[in-house]
């Protein structure tokens, strides 16, 4: 072999080993660049499935929060029951206890304007003599507005047992008696929310006991007085029936 064509298989030979050697690395540095990807894939799904796994329990938590939120807004609003309750429920207790008291001990009152002291077992003579009137039982309210009206001159009620022992006795056709005690009661309270339907009666007691001249003036003074009331336009139709 000669000389020349030796040297240029040996350098043919080295080209061939030097470029073996640049694949290799190549195809080595291709692979690490392929390995790094997938472990960076494996990194973010791992990543990725964390955050899952942790916005699961964050969600599990928050409807924990929810569920206890809403038991203790429900305890709460028990308990806010329970204290409306049983504020309701002293309140009445003291009433009922006050009311108890009442029956053993004067205390003062404000009966339709009028102040005074009412005695223990006063209401209760006043609420049966009306309950009577109502019933139609006249002689029994009369005889009961009579007997409060003794045993308790001083009542704050004492204006409504003059108007209703006046009524009674209208009802009854005791007109002098009516007439009697309606002016006892305007004479005695003329400012009484009651004097208006007190002088309507009165009037129309004087007219059935046959005084048509005061039945008129009483009347007329109803007019004058309360002019604009439904009492005025009864009045005015009570005159209208006198001759």
């Amino acid at each position: 072999m000669k000389k020349s064509q030796y040297l240029f298989k040996q350098t043919l030979s080295g080209a061939f080993c030097l470029s073996a050697t640049l694949i290799c690395l190549t195809l080595s540095s291709n692979a690490w660049a392929l390995f790094s990807d997938d472990e960076a894939r494996k990194a973010i799904l791992d990543l990725r499935k964390s955050l899952a796994t942790t916005q699961l329990e964050l969600q599990n938590q928050i409807e924990t929060l929810k569920t206890e939120n809403a038991e203790l807004r429900g305890k709460i609003e028990n308990l806010e029951k329970q204290g409306e309750d049983l504020g309701s429920s002293q309140k009445t207790y003291y009433q009922d206890l006050d009311t108890r008291l009442g029956n053993f001990e004067p205390r003062t009152e404000t009966i339709e304007g009028v102040t005074g002291t009412v005695q223990p077992g006063e209401k209760k003579a006043y609420d049966d003599a009306l309950k009577a009137f109502q019933a139609g039982n006249l002689k029994k309210a009369e005889d009961a507005f009579s007997a409060f009206a003794n045993k308790y001159p001083q009542s704050p009620y004492l204006p409504l047992v003059l108007y209703w022992s006046g009524n009674s006795k209208y009802a009854n056709k005791n007109y002098a008696g009516a007439i009697a005690q309606l002016q006892a009661l305007i004479k005695r309270y003329p400012n009484h929310p009651r004097i208006p339907a007190a002088m309507l009666t009165l009037g129309s007691s004087q007219l059935e006991s046959g005084n048509k001249a005061a039945a008129k003036k009483t009347l007329n003074e109803i007019i004058a007085k309360y002019p604009d009331s439904d009492t005025a336009k009864d009045a005015h139709q009570l005159l209208a029936t006198i001759k």
